[in-house]
């Protein structure tokens, strides 16, 4: 295993703009401990809270965040997909997020294809939501890995590999691991397992991503008021 220092003053990440933020990570006191007591007092007057917060007890009390973005973050960890992703089986969360705005795009498009290709989904559009955050810890760094082991985390289809990798990381108690992207050629990303390994994000804009039938073709970048292909 080999450490690095990544130190990102802009690490960048696009959600669904359908899933609203939740402002409650926000409102909560830093005391931790008193979290899941709060939360049930809140789902009393609000019974949405428990789909909105998620599932609490997957983040321990000394890894939870509050503040302003803190929902943007906390949402990776408590909303868990169970197809899993490229380091995760499914059974944990993790934070992705990239080194430029076009590498979020390129990460995030190929598998809003997926799902859009796997659900059979007609030509439609989707608004998207830009995060920005800075990331400022040691991560484990794949590309000092030998070459064969490399080669099989980062394949661009089968996350097998990557998924075992991540596992023994994250039970070694690791920040998480920054990679180069598979989607777009120079681009970085990284994949936080625990909430304070990455700092809280902001919204910094919308894209709305257009899905043909076949692909995303173009996405409509509504602070430039212009669409771009892709």
């Amino acid at each position: 295993m080999s450490l690095r220092s990544v130190d990102w003053p802009q690490a960048w990440r696009i959600v669904a703009s359908r899933y609203p933020p939740i402002d409650l990570f926000e409102r909560l006191t830093p005391d931790t401990k008193v979290w899941e007591a709060l939360i049930a007092l809140e789902q009393l007057t609000n019974p949405r809270i428990r789909n909105e917060v998620g599932n609490i007890s997957l983040v321990p009390q000394e890894e939870r965040v509050t503040g302003p973005g803190a929902s943007y973050v906390m949402a990776s960890f408590t909303h868990l997909n169970p197809k899993g992703s490229r380091f995760s089986d499914g059974s944990y969360g993790v934070y992705y997020a990239a080194s430029e705005l076009e590498t979020a795009v390129a990460e995030t498009v190929f598998h809003f294809e997926g799902f859009a290709r796997d659900s059979g989904d007609p030509p439609r559009a989707e608004d998207m939501r830009v995060l920005v955050g800075t990331v400022a810890e040691d991560f484990e760094d794949v590309a000092a890995l030998p070459e064969p082991e490399r080669a099989r985390i980062l394949d661009p289809v089968y996350y097998g590999a990557a998924q075992t990798y991540g596992r023994a990381l994250r039970d070694a108690g690791g920040n998480g691991v920054v990679y180069s992207s598979v989607r777009r050629t120079g681009g970085e990303c990284i994949g936080a397992f625990r909430p304070r390994a990455v700092g809280l994000p902001t919204q910094e804009r919308h894209l709305k991503y257009r899905w043909n039938g076949e692909r995303v073709d173009r996405y409509f970048d509504y602070a430039l008021d212009r669409w771009v292909e892709l």
